[in-house]
C-alpha cells in the first residue's frame, strides 16, 4: 500500500449513525506495513488499498478520527466527486439487516431496518459538514505481511453512493480509511480474524512520503508512551492531561489539556484560551527584524512575511521557537512541536500558523492534534494496552524489520 497527502482544512471528528461492530481476537506473528507519498500544495495523507477479486486499487484518506472505511460506489452513484479510480462496483454483496453485525449497530431513528432482508444502510457525517451515505458491503482485501505470508480476508466497508464534500476543491481520493477506536474499523476486523495485533501506527513526513502499519513489529523500544483517556463522545483517540509549554514554562493555567489525535484534520485546533496563549507566546518570541505580520494573507488566521517570499518551511523555521506538550503524570513524557510542526507556507510565499482556534470551528473546548503536529513522528496507537506512543523519525524511510 502506498500513501500520499492532499486536501484542504478538514476535520474528521465523526458522528456515525450506523457502524459495523465485530468481536476481537489476536495473533502476534503477522504485521503489515505500507508506504506513503505526498502531492505538493495539498494537505491530507492517503493510502492505496486493493479491494475485490480481482483486486482493484483505491486511494483512501487516512483518518484516525473516524472508524468506518468507505469507498465511492457505483450502486449507482447519486452524487460522487471526481476520484482517481472508477467507483467500486458492488456485486450483490450488501449486508442485510438480519445479520448480527448490522443489528448490533442498528439505530431505529436513523435509516431504520423495516425488514430483516433489507440492506444495511449507513450515513456518516464529519465535523466539516462532509458526509457519505451508502450501504455496508463485504469484499476481499488482499494483504501481504512482513513475515512473507499473505491473506485475503473478507472485510466490511461502506459502499458510498451519495457524498457531500463542503470544499470547492474536494480531495482526489476514492474514499476514507477509518482507523478510529471503533469495532467497525479495518484494523478491528483484521484483529477479530486473528490476522494482526490491535496496534497500528503512522509516520507522516514533512518532506513527503511516509508509512503506516498494522501490528507492533516495527515499534521501537525508545517510544514514549502515555495512557489513552476514556472518551465518552466518540471513538477517536485521546490523551491527557497535557501542558502546552514554551521553554519549559506552562503557557495555559486553565488545567491540563485533553487532546484528540486526528490524522483526518490538516491543522491543530486548541480551545480558545490555549490558542490565545500559544499565539501570544509565538508572536513575542519571533525574530521581528526578519518577519512581519501579514494580515493581507487570508490563507489562515495568523500569517507572517519575510524580506523575500519563503519557498519552504526550512527557510522560515529559524525565525521561530519550538513549543512542546508535557504530560505531567508520566515521567519524561514530552512531545516536541518544532516550528515545522505548526507552520505552513502559503501560496503567497508567507508563513502561516497551522494552529487554529477550535471554538471558531464549533469544537468548543476540544483540542485536536492534526497531521501538521504529528509530522516527522512515528505515532503508535496500542488499544491492547490502552496507550499511545511516539518517537521522532525520518518518515520518508521505511523502518527496519
Amino acid at each position: 500500500m502506498e500513501i500520499g497527502k492532499q486536501g484542504s482544512l478538514k476535520l474528521h471528528l465523526i458522528q456515525v449513525y450506523r457502524k459495523l461492530f465485530t468481536s476481537i481476537s489476536s495473533r502476534a506473528s503477522q504485521e503489515a506495513t505500507t508506504g506513503i507519498s505526498k502531492r505538493i500544495r495539498t494537505r491530507y495523507f492517503y493510502t492505496t488499498l486493493n479491494i475485490g477479486e480481482p483486486p482493484k486499487p483505491y486511494h483512501l484518506d487516512i483518518d484516525t478520527g473516524s472508524d468506518l472505511t468507505w469507498v465511492q460506489c457505483d450502486a449507482p452513484c447519486v452524487h460522487c466527486h471526481k476520484s482517481p479510480h472508477k467507483p467500486y462496483k458492488p456485486w450483490n454483496n450488501a449486508l442485510s439487516c438480519k445479520e448480527p453485525l448490522c443489528t448490533f449497530l442498528h439505530h431505529a431513528s436513523n435509516l431504520p431496518c423495516h425488514n430483516p432482508s433489507d440492506q444495511c444502510d449507513y450515513e456518516i457525517e464529519y465535523a466539516d459538514q462532509g458526509s457519505s451515505v451508502g450501504v455496508l458491503v463485504k469484499d476481499k482485501f488482499p494483504l501481504r505481511f512482513l513475515n512473507g505470508s499473505s491473506a485475503q480476508p473478507s472485510l466490511v466497508f461502506g459502499c458510498g453512493y451519495d457524498q457531500q464534500i463542503p470544499s470547492s476543491s474536494p480531495p482526489l481520493v476514492d474514499g476514507v480509511l477509518g482507523l478510529a477506536n471503533g469495532k467497525s474499523s479495518i484494523l478491528a476486523q483484521l484483529h477479530s480474524l486473528g490476522l494482526t495485533r490491535n496496534v497500528f501506527g503512522h509516520c507522516f513526513s514533512s518532506e513527503g512520503g511516509g508509512y503506516f502499519f498494522f501490528g507492533n513489529e516495527v515499534v521501537p523500544s525508545e517510544a514514549v508512551w502515555v495512557p489513552m483517556t476514556k472518551n465518552h463522545v466518540g471513538t477517536y483517540y485521546s490523551v491527557g492531561p497535557a501542558e502546552l509549554t514554551f521553554g519549559g514554562r506552562n503557557l495555559f493555567k486553565g488545567g491540563g489539556l485533553s487532546l484528540v489525535l486526528d490524522s483526518g484534520s490538516t491543522y491543530t485546533y486548541l480551545s480558545s484560551q490555549a490558542y490565545e496563549a500559544a499565539v501570544t507566546t509565538i508572536k513575542k518570541n519571533i525574530e521581528t527584524s526578519q518577519v512581519k505580520d501579514a494580515p493581507e494573507d487570508k490563507t489562515l488566521t495568523v500569517c507572517w512575511k519575510g524580506a523575500q517570499p519563503f519557498k519552504s518551511i526550512n527557510d522560515a523555521k529559524k525565525f521561530f521557537k519550538p513549543l512542546a506538550l508535557r504530560f505531567p503524570k508520566v515521567k519524561n513524557a514530552i512531545m516536541e512541536i518544532p516550528p515545522e510542526a505548526y507552520l505552513i507556507v502559503s501560496k503567497n510565499g508567507n508563513v502561516c500558523l497551522g494552529i487554529l482556534d477550535g471554538s471558531k470551528a464549533q469544537l468548543g473546548d476540544l483540542n485536536v492534534l492534526g497531521d501538521i503536529t504529528l509530522l516527522d513522528k512515528m505515532v503508535i496507537y496500542d488499544t491492547e494496552r490502552n496507550q499511545i506512543g511516539w518517537v521522532p523519525a525520518k518518515c520518508d524511510r521505511l523502518p527496519k524489520f
